[in-house]
């Protein structure tokens, strides 16, 4: 397994060992020991999601929770997204700072996005089936989210007109988050 921390403080790009034959392959999509020691992913899941699209361009996001945090280990088991991760925390050294990647089915690439970030995708194949677990369970009055074109970070989204939830399209400019709904880093 090959473990990239990133800049923003607790992103962590992890890249299995994939065992492959004529019949597929096989890899280890988590272990809660190795991914303690070598990623510094400690806290315990307790949430696993499974989210479909079967349309290019939906995009999911930006999303976040306050109160109850939830550090994602994002995977994809079909298709690509290009997944990204935006640093809100206040006193964070990499506050609105953004990391984006591409997540599929081929590179087996997995995310960890840490707690108070926010975590968003937009889906570049035809379908895309991610699985992602979570630190915490989801609480919808809790929710924090951010528009996905938020001048502010200027995403270099790899779609023009996304297709987007009614949720999602109505979410506020970052500039526009009271400052009590912003997280704090370490906090």
């Amino acid at each position: 397994m090959k473990i990239t921390k990133l800049e923003i403080p607790g992103l962590v790009l992890i890249e299995p060992r994939v065992f492959g034959d004529p019949r597929g392959h096989f890899l280890e999509t988590y272990h809660a020991r190795r991914y303690a020691e070598e990623a510094g992913i400690i806290r315990p899941f307790v949430q696993d999601n499974h989210s479909h699209s079967n349309v290019r361009g939906v995009l999911r996001g930006l999303h976040s929770q306050l109160k109850k945090p939830q550090g994602k280990l994002i995977y994809v088991v079909r298709g690509e997204i290009w997944d990204v991760a935006v640093d809100i925390r206040r006193g964070s050294p990499t506050f609105g700072k953004f990391f984006g990647c591409t997540l599929s089915s081929e590179n087996h690439h997995q995310l960890y996005v840490p707690e108070g970030c926010l975590h968003g995708f937009v889906v570049v194949s035809d379908i895309v089936d991610v699985i992602y677990k979570c630190t915490d369970l989801y609480d919808p009055k809790d929710e924090v989210g951010v528009i996905w074109n938020d001048p502010t970070f200027k995403l270099p989204w790899p779609v023009g007109t996304p297709l987007l939830s009614a949720k999602d399209e109505k979410l506020p400019r970052f500039a526009d988050l009271p400052e009590e709904r912003i997280p704090v880093f370490g906090g």
